[in-house]
């Protein structure tokens, strides 16, 4: 299985094949080449000892293969991980729990695994990923929003490697008005954040701001959260900084990000999950679903890296899948669907109620 280039290549051994095989899934997930999967006979009948950087055993019992230790220690100086929890079943709570603490053990011995924007790509955005030739019209059963006035709907756009080129595809093809507010948590350098910003704010209707304390996230504008600290809203909706990181391996942590917003906006929070690597998101995500919120996820096609929305997609909770183009008609039709049930809605109540109301 081939790996990022310049990253060293994973050996699995296993006496159980359904183990060996989510091994190789969740090491091809974090951009690890694997050189060798299969079992302890296999390994060490093989003619030519596979020249891997690290070593994953997993056993059902060790006590039936006595000499693998010492011929591994024997025959290469890379880490060694024995005792690997066994893999539960895909698409739980606890598959990407396990996935997420074999992560940690990869990155203790091999350094990051997560590929960032590098700044020079992020510079390119807005030439490799022109706007529509045509600016998008808001449907004439939407109201527009009120511009800088707080919103009552909030989209949570999550992302990691190849998610600025997707997000700013989906934001430039969304037309002005939309009553929504968006909030980016995007897994990138601190350093590039105020490129981020700009690049992406090209072109587009709605304009990008970093958080801000006191802020309240309003129509019109995409809140980008910083990588450093976690923030959260206070009991008024409004942005404030904790003092401590974002938990996880990255930040901003998208699962702590839907956690927060999740908490003060209930279901009127919602979340798309592009393009990225690894499966952050996947265990908040299947709560805001649960709490009556959308998810969405970019198809795999369209993406850098598709681990993340695949992986948000494998715990059942997604309604819609699509490329950034399709989210973004997608968003625009469900918000026009809204209009048309409230103002039916209206039509159809009693005359004292739609006095009272008005």
């Amino acid at each position: 299985m081939v790996g990022q280039p310049g990253r060293p290549k994973v050996g699995i051994v296993s006496d159980n094949s359904l183990q060996r095989h989510r091994l190789q899934e969740a090491c091809s997930k974090f951009g690890l080449g694997v050189c060798y999967c299969g079992t302890p006979e296999r390994l060490m009948d093989h003619p030519d000892f596979p020249g891997a950087g690290l070593w994953l055993v997993t056993l059902e019992d060790e006590a039936d293969h006595p000499a693998l230790f010492d011929y591994l220690l024997e025959k290469t100086d890379s880490p060694v991980l024995f005792g690997v929890d066994p893999a539960p079943e895909p698409g739980s709570t606890e598959y990407v729990r396990w996935e997420r603490r074999l992560q940690d053990k990869l990155e203790k011995q091999l350094g990051s695994l997560e590929t960032l924007e590098p700044g020079d790509f992020l510079e390119d955005l807005a030439e490799t990923v022109p706007a529509p030739a045509r600016p998008p019209e808001l449907p004439c059963w939407i109201t527009p929003a009120t511009p800088d006035t707080p919103a009552e709907e909030v989209w949570v756009l999550g992302a990691s490697l190849g998610g600025p080129a997707a997000v700013k595809n989906f934001l430039d093809h969304l037309p002005a008005g939309l009553p929504v507010g968006f909030v980016y948590a995007q897994h990138i350098d601190g350093h590039f954040t105020e490129v981020l910003t700009r690049v992406l704010g090209r072109h587009a209707h709605y304009r990008l701001r970093k958080a801000q304390k006191g802020h309240r996230i309003r129509h019109g504008e995409v809140v980008l959260l910083p990588v450093e600290h976690e923030w959260a809203l206070d009991s008024t909706g409004a942005l404030y900084e904790k003092d401590r990181p974002w938990p996880g391996l990255y930040g901003p942590s998208i699962d702590q990000v839907l956690l927060n917003l999740g908490d003060y906006f209930g279901a009127r929070c919602h979340t798309i999950l592009f393009s990225g690597m690894g499966n952050d998101g996947a265990i908040a995500a299947p709560l805001l679903k649960a709490s009556g919120s959308k998810v969405w996820v970019q198809e795999s096609s369209s993406c850098g890296n598709s681990s993340m929305p695949e992986s948000v997609a494998a715990t059942g909770c997604t309604s819609f899948c699509g490329t950034p183009e399709e989210l973004a008609r997608e968003l625009v039709k469900t918000i026009e669907e809204s209009c048309l049930l409230r103002k039916r809605q209206q039509q159809t109540l009693p005359e004292d109620i739609n006095d009272e109301r008005q």
